[in-house]
């Protein structure tokens, strides 16, 4: 099993990942600082939004699951599937970045 970073340092790593490759980003609601779960919100503009919800596999190593299903939606379901993801966790950090191009790699496997 991989250790696990805090939540606040990761998203931190993030925010400067995308400043350096010119990608918008924005931490919409900070969570626990130490364990909060994350969610990605992928925003493709036009092409809709995909939200990423940090995970592990059985294994241990990170990975993110698909909470709005294989493809983009509109940008109202992600913000409500993240609603109802807060309404159960309140120390769910939620980050969001603007990516049209799919620039934006994650570091884990996608389940």
């Amino acid at each position: 099993m991989q250790p696990k970073l805090k939540a606040a340092i990761w998203v931190q790593a993030q925010v400067r990942l995308c400043d350096g490759a010119c990608l918008p980003v924005a931490v919409v609601r900070r969570g626990d600082p130490d364990a909060g779960a994350i969610m990605l919100k992928l925003n493709r503009l036009a092409d809709g939004c995909e939200v990423l919800t940090q995970t592990r596999t059985k294994d241990g190593r990170p990975a993110w699951m698909r909470g709005t299903g294989d493809g983009p939606v509109p940008e109202d379901e992600a913000d409500a599937y993240i609603a109802r993801a807060l309404d159960r966790d309140p120390d769910v950090w939620v980050l969001e970045i603007e990516d049209p191009e799919d620039r934006y790699a994650v570091d884990g496997e996608v389940i």
